[in-house]
């Protein structure tokens, strides 16, 4: 069974409400109907009713069984209004702007999160928007988990028939939110890192600490980034399975760790890859999943007080739907 499958049927064992604010966006659309017809999340389409159904019924798509909430015309529009003007006084906010956010889809599909009473477990946003139009209002109006104290994004990466990693499935990070992180910034990455892998993948974190030197074999502020950072990984939590500064292939390749880096407790095994920057992060994502035919799914975020999900604006309905089924996987934890 492949990953995604694998996710989906955990998902099925725990059903959570997933809120989508992009349902005028075909693929948002296509990606409810995989959804309610596979049954391993309930949707909640956030948006102007009528433009969404009529899209719908134009595609021949599916959706009844999805949620239609619109904003403007919401009961719980007013009590909204108010609960974002609560949160963002203190920043400025009035109660005159808040009243037009909330008219915005993603700020109204946060709030639902936010509120206990709609038990909405978690949102998939990004298809049609920005990261920063996504994470800022997840910031502003669902905070960072207590427990964290970066938030960060990767990508589950499923490379087809790669002897590497966990049968092929790695985590990248950050591929898609921090643009340069200190060695401070880069253990925490690569913490929370280690934590998706184990609650996705259900399998043994094994953490890289990439960078373009081994051991050493080259030395400059960059590398010595990312000595310091696993230093402090390994300061923060010593049972987590991590090695720095490692070599791409000396991180993945049993053979070619055993010539660089033979005392590596990774021995080339590494499944949880934490990049130096988001250059390299989100170029290293891109090359596998184009050049490699990998699944990308992500950016999936970690370090948000509950789930929320950044999309590709470049995604597929069937991306959508794995990512659904990820954020229903997320929730349970919750």
């Amino acid at each position: 069974m492949s990953f995604i499958e694998e996710i989906k049927q955990r998902a099925k064992k725990e059903i959570k409400t997933i809120v989508l604010p992009e349902a005028e966006d075909i693929r948002i659309l296509e990606a409810t109907e995989q959804v309610l017809k596979e049954q391993y999340a309930n949707i909640v389409l956030v948006g102007n009713q009528e433009k969404i159904e009529k899209k719908a019924k134009e595609k021949n798509i599916d959706i009844k069984g999805a949620k239609i909430v619109d904003p403007i015309v919401s009961e719980k529009y007013e009590e909204y209004s108010n609960l974002l003007y609560e949160l963002r006084k203190h920043k400025g906010m009035t109660i005159e702007k808040a009243k037009e956010l909330v008219k915005d889809p993603v700020y109204y599909g946060m709030l639902m999160v936010k509120d206990e009473k709609t038990k909405a477990d978690g949102l998939v946003s990004g298809a049609a928007h920005s990261t920063s139009d996504t994470l800022r209002p997840a910031l502003q109006i669902l905070k960072t988990a207590p427990d964290t104290k970066l938030v960060s994004a990767f990508f589950v990466m499923v490379v087809p028939d790669c002897e590497y990693g966990e049968k092929g499935t790695f985590i990248f990070a950050d591929s898609g939110l921090n643009e340069n992180p200190d060695a401070e910034s880069l253990s925490e990455i690569a913490i929370s890192s280690s934590k998706s892998f184990q609650q996705l993948v259900q399998r043994q974190p094994k953490v890289a600490m990439l960078s373009y030197s081994t051991y050493g074999s080259a030395k400059s502020e960059l590398t010595e980034k990312v000595i310091k950072a696993t230093e402090l990984v390994r300061e923060k939590d010593n049972k987590m399975l991590v090695d720095g500064e490692l070599q791409l292939d000396a991180a993945i390749v049993p053979e070619v760790a055993e010539m660089k880096a033979p005392n590596s407790p990774l021995k080339g095994e590494a499944n949880v890859l934490v990049f130096p920057n988001l250059d390299t992060g989100n170029i290293g994502y891109k090359l596998v999943q184009r050049l490699g035919k990998a699944e990308a799914y992500g950016p999936l975020c970690q370090g948000i007080a509950k789930p929320v999900n950044d999309l590709s604006r470049g995604c597929s309905s069937k991306d959508v739907a794995g990512v659904i089924a990820i954020t229903a996987v997320q929730a349970q934890k919750n």
